[in-house]
């Protein structure tokens, strides 16, 4: 399979702003599967960054796609998701609902016997809560949780870096000048070929009504960050910590070398409590590994199939 399918799921309880979905919202989903078999009984979720959106995980997908069915998501509010009535739903918990949803959709469609997740940044949070949190309505336990430079503790610094920068009303020319403009915010992705960065940028951007290219997701994503004390995010890291002592699931923790956001501490401790996370730490790379470069994508393989 060169290329995913887009599919859509309907979710309850947070209003779109389209007047067609006010009972909801729909969530888009893109599914790569070249077993043979689009009834795989094997599930591997993929689950993008704060900012980003599903087709950042194309290449690492294509490597997958043979263990079974791969399932990167637009959480809403992102790519071909829907946007939300009420910027203030942009939050974790709710995340968490809709993947629910999403899962059990996949499960009623052909019967889920492993599930496998792997989250960057924000997608890893959500996997955190999804894999530690008890009695939640999956078909099946997390077997393996991927956590890609995100733990239960965040440096405060990183967050108001993100938070300068996310919402802004960006117009662009063309996908190369927003390319260029993505490249100098995201310098903590670590080096990509031209090539290979325009291919990361491509996704990121649709049409405007001016005829300019914008970013693909709703600048109300910036509200709850923008509202976030320190008080509050200190309070939500306990929280986090107790849900990832919960964790059952064999778990690997990829770290950027340079990462501004997680620390070295925070994944060490990560390593001594809880699934004792396996570490896997990057050279040249912050905040966040692609799963771009051959050396990370074959160690997420090795670490999810063994081989």
């Amino acid at each position: 399979m060169n290329e995913p399918t887009l599919n859509y799921v309907p979710c309850p309880g947070l209003a779109a702003t389209s007047p067609m979905n006010s009972d909801g919202h729909r969530m888009a989903y893109w599914e790569w599967n070249d077993t043979g078999n689009p009834a795989h009984s094997r599930v591997l979720m993929c689950v993008h960054g704060l900012s980003r959106q599903g087709r950042d995980f194309d290449v690492f997908a294509r490597r997958m796609a043979r263990y079974g069915r791969v399932i990167c998501p637009d959480v809403v509010g992102r790519g071909k998701s829907d946007w939300l009535a009420d910027p203030a739903g942009y939050q974790i918990p709710n995340y968490v609902g809709d993947m629910l949803v999403l899962i059990n959709k996949l499960h009623a469609q052909a019967p889920i016997t492993q599930l496998d997740w792997v989250g960057t940044s924000m997608g890893g949070l959500i996997g955190l809560v999804v894999a530690g949190q008890k009695d939640l309505p999956l078909p099946v336990p997390v077997h393996s949780l991927v956590l890609n430079d995100v733990g239960p503790a965040v440096q405060w610094d990183a967050l108001q870096r993100i938070g300068s920068y996310l919402g802004r009303p960006l117009r662009f020319d063309s996908v190369q000048s927003a390319a260029d403009e993505m490249r100098k915010i995201s310098m903590g992705f670590g080096p990509h070929s031209p090539e290979d960065w325009l291919a990361l940028s491509r996704p990121m951007v649709v049409r405007a009504a001016n005829d300019k290219l914008r970013l693909h997701y709703d600048p109300g994503i910036a509200s709850p960050m923008r509202k976030m004390t320190k008080e509050a995010a200190e309070g939500g890291e306990r929280y986090l910590w107790k849900l990832y002592g919960q964790i059952t699931a064999r778990t690997l923790l990829l770290r950027g070398a340079d990462s501004d956001l997680l620390s070295k501490a925070t994944a060490e401790r990560m390593a001594e409590v809880g699934p004792h996370a396996q570490i896997k730490e990057f050279e040249f790379v912050g905040h966040a590994p692609t799963l771009v470069a051959e050396e990370q994508g074959s160690a997420v393989e090795r670490f999810l199939c063994g081989s």
